[in-house]
Order: structure tokens, then C-alpha cells, then sequence
């Protein structure tokens, strides 16, 4: 059974398929590739996985090529993209093409881009095949790659034309990289949604498990949370900031772990704890809904803590460059309580350095 939530956004307007097994279905595709020339970007893990399944799928192209990029953070460098966009005019790509994303957060990012900027843009499809993209970065037009110094520095929005959810593709996932989506989930409870986090509360295990009704509820429950943020905020120049509860910290930890170290979705649950924290100690998040953020963290075995290499002052630093800082001051998303956030630059910047120092003191380097 498929599920489709429409993100309405005018000339831009495009629908996410939810589904077990549609990865091979041509009907979800068909609007959009049909008797056009086809360019498929995935990573070497997916690609042995899924792109002999996707290829079949697009049977009624004009012709179909692709272009295969290591797995893994260390691949969303402008090096890359450069690769990317070389291989685009060597197939001869017209502005009539599509460029297709297989593959997780990484393979969309920078798909996405090169999609963004080849010929001043072409269409693109995005399918996820990790918990992470599918519920967070193959919705709402992000694009970009990193900078040695801050994740996603260089990029731009950039909406797919659909997006294929296969929740089929993730009984192939690690589990450490279905941990890692878990974080992203978690984060639409917190900011809006209290029942969802309830829900999550109570099945964590059974999403977890790859129990398809736990997986097929939390995709869906998540994507039409995310659907709603980019409708009322494309360009995230207001409340679609509240998507990024804990990133600020996360990709500072990305960052100055070194990438590749920790994936995207444990660097956020530290963040996310921390911004929990630093909620607390400004009077907003009560101490026994922080306890509660951090048990179910605990109990999806995600870290907890920054790892050691990481000071108060680098953790500062590497916060300063990130994208959501208006005039010189930082923006941190924080908790009111569970189920409502708020972006702020109020925050007491002493409580963040504590925050940060008190994290610093209880630092531990993960075992992944």
C-alpha cells in the first residue's frame, strides 16, 4: 500500500510516496521521467543493493546513465561535486534531464546540488534509502556539500520534482545507521508533535526491530511534519528553523570529530541533549523532560556525551559558523517543553558555556 503526502509549494509543488517494495514501481516515477534522459547518482553500498532494481524502473527513459561515489560523509566535498558535474556533460545531460538520488542524506545533499547548478538547474527525484533521509534531508530542497570548517556551507534549495520512500530498503540498513535516523524522528516529537514523542517513548524497539507498522507510522508521521515546516517556510527564513533542534551542537561535533567519525544522526542526539540542557538551565524545559530526552536516547543506544577532543572553546568556534547566526549572534533552537520549541537568540551565552563546559567535563569518546 502506498501512502502520498503532497508538499504544496505552487509551481514547485511536488508529492512524497511512502510505500513497502516501490522502489521498482514505475508508476511513481513515470510522471516524471518518462521518455526523458536519466542520471542516476548513488554511493557504492546502495548502488550494488538498488540500482538494478531502479534501472528496470526506468525502462520507458531515453536512456539511462549513473555515476557511483564512495559511501559516507568523506564523498559530500566540493571535490566530489566537481566529479559529479563533469560526469553530467561527458553523458551529455540536456536541461531536459533528471537527476536521480539513490542513496542516503549524502547522495541527496549532493545530488541535489549538482542537480541545482548543472545547466542552472535540472530536475531531480529524490529516493532515500536510509532512515534519515527518508524522514529529514530528501524533503524540502536542501542541497549542498561541506567546508573543511562547517558542514553544509556551500549549497542551495533546490526542490525535487518527488521523492520514492521505500521503507523496504531499510531491513538492509546497519543498525547503527537506523539508530542514527532515530535521532532525526525523535526531533519532531520534541519540536510540535508530544504525542508522537509519547508514541516514540513507547516504541522505540519495535521501530528499531524494522517492525514494519512502527516504521511505516513514524516515516509518515515525520514526513508530513516536515511537509508542513516547508510549506509555511521554504527558504527557512523563520519557523523551519525549528528543524534543526540540536544541529547547531551536532555539526560542530561533525565537524571537530572529523567527518566520517560520527554520522549525522548521533551528532544530533548529543546536540539535541544538549540544547535540552541548556533549556533547563534557562528555565524553559523542566528537569524531568530532560531526563526523559536523554533515557530515550539511551535506550537507542545513540551517545550521549561529546567526545573528548572537543573544548567549550572549539565547540563555540565551530558553533559560530553555522548557517542560522544573524548579525554576529548565534540561534540555538530550544525547548519549552516537550512538543513546543522556540528559535532564540535571547539565550544567556554564560548558560551556554556552562552548558558546554559541564558536557566537556563528562566527555567520552564513543565505541563505534
Amino acid at each position: 500500500m502506498k501512502r502520498t503526502i503532497e508538499i504544496g509549494l505552487g509551481e514547485r509543488s511536488y508529492p512524497i510516496h511512502v510505500g513497502r517494495g516501490i522502489l521498482g514501481d514505475p508508476s511513481s516515477l513515470a510522471p516524471h521521467v518518462a521518455g526523458r534522459q536519466v542520471f542516476v547518482i548513488s554511493d557504492e553500498n546502495v548502488a550494488d543493493l538498488y540500482l538494478h532494481s531502479l534501472e528496470r524502473a526506468l525502462e520507458g527513459s531515453r536512456g539511462v546513465d549513473s555515476h557511483i561515489i564512495r559511501s559516507g560523509e568523506r564523498s559530500k566535498t566540493l571535490e566530489e561535486l566537481t566529479s559529479i558535474l563533469q560526469a553530467l556533460a561527458a553523458c551529455r545531460l540536456g536541461r531536459d534531464g533528471v537527476v536521480v538520488a539513490l542513496g542516503g542524506g549524502v547522495v541527496g545533499d549532493i545530488a541535489g546540488f549538482a542537480a541545482a547548478t548543472y545547466q542552472r538547474g535540472v530536475d531531480f527525484v529524490q529516493i532515500p534509502t536510509t532512515l534519515l533521509a527518508q524522514v529529514d534531508s530528501s524533503v524540502g530542497g536542501k542541497t549542498g556539500v561541506n567546508l573543511p570548517v562547517g558542514k553544509n556551507l556551500v549549497g542551495a534549495f533546490h526542490q525535487p520534482r518527488c521523492v520514492v520512500i521505500d521503507t523496504k530498503t531499510l531491513a538492509t540498513l546497519a543498525p547503527r545507521e537506523m539508530r542514527a535516523g532515530f535521532a532525526e524522528v525523535v526531533k519532531y516529537g520534541l519540536i510540535g508533535d508530544a504525542d508522537f514523542f509519547v508514541w516514540l517513548e513507547g516504541n522505540v524497539d519495535a521501530l528499531l526491530a524494522l517492525d514494519d507498522q512502527a516504521i511505516a507510522h513514524a516515516v509518515i508521521r515525520s514526513c508530513e511534519e516536515k511537509a508542513k515546516a516547508v510549506m509555511a517556510d521554504e527558504r527557512e527564513i523563520g519557523q523551519r528553523a525549528l528543524l534543526n533542534l540540536g544541529h547547531t551542537f551536532g555539526h560542530a561535533i561533525e565537524a571537530g570529530a572529523g567527518y566520517g567519525r560520527w554520522l549525522h544522526g548521533e551528532a544530533v542526539a548529543v546536540g539535541i541533549i544538549l540544547a535540552a540542557r541548556l533549556s533547563e538551565r534557562e528555565g524553559g524545559l523542566e528537569a524531568m523532560d530532560c531526563r526523559r530526552i536523554e533515557a530515550l536516547f539511551e535506550k537507542a543506544n545513540l551517545p550521549l556525551h561529546l567526545p573528548t577532543n572537543l573544548s567549550p572553546e572549539r565547540m563555540l568556534e565551530l558553533m559560530s559558523l553555522d548557517k542560522k547566526n544573524r548579525e554576529g549572534k548565534m540561534r540555538l533552537i530550544l525547548l519549552r517543553r516537550i512538543g513546543e520549541a522556540v528559535v532564540s537568540a535571547d539565550f544567556d551565552p554564560s548558560s551556554l558555556r556552562k552548558t558546554l563546559v559541564a558536557a566537556a567535563a563528562a566527555a567520552r569518546d564513543p565505541d563505534f
